[in-house]
């Protein structure tokens, strides 16, 4: 059952000119949420859409302003709650949709994310939602196809970049070396996600989920030095090499 506060809201969305779906995504949907979680709210619309009537509530940030794939939304204060709107393109999601189920997908970069955010994330949230109004196809199992092809790319990716850490690393780059690290690391816990057919929807407690969680101390203590920094790359790959 939803909040009063958070269902008003939801029958707003639901009658802005193109919406076809609201739902409830997030730790929320998942039943993973604590105290303090926020709230998502997705809204799936085709064509146009009218956003006038949530404008009241805050700043709207319109269809296509943050991107192909996390198209839109907005960071709302309703009454003492925080929630999260995020807009859908239905014909993009539909899209994406179908290639996953091919095993084909894209990785955008997206501000807030560090590997970026694959295509096949569209399916994932549509997997994981609960229908508040309207109505969207379902999301049963997770495509074969997408589980090996996504598992091997993200590995390829972790590789590359490992090896790119690395000569960073014997510059003496410290910046450089630990930024690509974290995006290793972050393509590595991918993999293992895409091979155990456990949808991902965005990077938050992606390392500890997928049992990288011994690689975190790691982080802590980055050396200064070339030499260093090249056999902390090293051990790091060793780590996340390891079943």
């Amino acid at each position: 059952m939803l909040p009063p506060a958070i269902a008003r809201l939801a029958d707003t969305l639901a009658t802005m000119p193109g919406v076809v779906a609201v739902v409830l995504g997030g730790s929320r949907a998942l039943g993973t949420a604590s105290q303090g979680s926020d709230w998502d709210l997705g809204v799936y619309y085709r064509g146009r859409l009218d956003t006038s009537a949530l404008t009241p509530y805050g700043t709207v940030h319109p269809p296509g302003s943050w991107g192909r794939i996390m198209n839109g939304g907005a960071w709302l204060q309703v009454e003492d709650t925080k929630v999260d709107v995020l807009l859908r393109d239905l014909d993009a999601v539909e899209h994406w949709s179908a290639r996953a189920q091919e095993g084909e997908f894209e990785i955008d970069a997206l501000l807030g994310y560090v590997a970026g955010v694959p295509t096949y994330s569209l399916m994932a949230e549509r997997a994981i939602a609960r229908l508040i109004h309207g109505t969207l196809p379902e999301v049963s199992t997770y495509p074969s196809k997408l589980a090996e092809s996504a598992a091997r790319r993200w590995r390829f990716c972790s590789d590359f970049t490992l090896t790119y850490a690395r000569m960073q690393a014997a510059k003496g780059d410290v910046v450089g070396t630990a930024g690509q690290a974290a995006k290793a690391v972050l393509e590595a816990a991918h993999a293992r996600a895409c091979a155990s057919r456990r949808w991902v929807l965005n990077e938050k407690g992606l390392v500890d989920a997928a049992g990288l969680s011994r690689v975190q101390p790691s982080f802590t203590a980055i050396p200064r030095e070339a030499d260093g920094l090249v056999a902390w790359i090293d051990r790091m790959r060793s780590d996340l090499d390891r079943e």
